[in-house]
C-alpha cells in the first residue's frame, strides 16, 4: 500500500481512538459500582470484571492514540512503523473490544446475519453500560474491517522474515 493510503488510515484511526477514549473515560469517570447496580442488579464481581475490562480497553486505546500521534508528528512518515502500529491497534484495541480476555461479554457471530448488535453480555447489565458498548460497536466494527488487512498482512510478513 502507498504511503498516502497508510497515512490516511493512521489519521482515521487516530480520530477513532480519540473519540473512543473520550467516551470510555467519560463513562468510567462518572460511573461507580453502586450506580451500575442501581440500574440492574447483577453479580458485583461481574460488574467489577466489566469495569476492569473497560479500563484495560481504555489504556490500549490511549496507547494506540499516542502511537498514531507520534507517527503523524514525525518529520518523515514511516510506512513500516505505521503498518506495525495499525496491526498492534487491531490486535489490542479491536480484538479486546469484541473479545475481552476476561470474557465478560462476547461477540455474537450471527449478528451479521440478523442485523442486531454483536455485543452480548453474559449477565443482564445496566442500561448505561449496554448503551456505552452498543454505541461504540459501530465505529469499532468499521475500523475492524479497515484494519483486517494489516492483521493478516503483518502476520504474513513476520512469518516470511523468519
Amino acid at each position: 500500500m502507498g504511503n498516502t493510503i497508510v497515512k490516511t488510515q493512521i489519521e482515521e484511526v487516530r480520530e477513532f481512538l480519540a473519540n473512543s477514549v473520550h467516551e470510555l473515560e467519560a463513562f468510567l469517570n462518572e460511573t461507580t459500582l453502586t450506580t451500575l447496580q442501581q440500574g440492574q442488579k447483577a453479580n458485583e464481581e461481574y460488574y467489577k470484571s466489566i469495569l476492569s475490562s473497560l479500563r484495560k480497553l481504555t489504556v490500549y486505546c490511549e496507547e494506540g492514540l499516542d502511537a498514531c500521534k507520534v507517527i503523524l508528528q514525525a518529520e518523515a512518515f514511516s510506512k513500516a512503523a505505521a503498518e506495525k502500529t495499525l496491526y498492534r491497534i487491531y490486535y489490542q484495541c479491536i480484538e479486546e473490544f469484541f473479545s475481552p480476555k476476561s470474557d465478560v461479554w462476547y461477540e455474537d457471530s450471527r449478528s451479521a446475519y440478523t442485523g442486531k448488535n454483536a455485543i452480548k453480555f453474559r449477565q443482564p447489565v445496566s442500561s448505561e453500560l449496554s448503551e456505552l458498548l452498543l454505541g461504540l460497536e459501530g465505529s469499532f466494527q468499521r475500523i475492524r474491517e479497515e484494519l483486517e488487512y494489516y492483521e493478516t498482512d503483518y502476520r504474513t510478513k513476520m512469518l516470511q522474515s523468519r
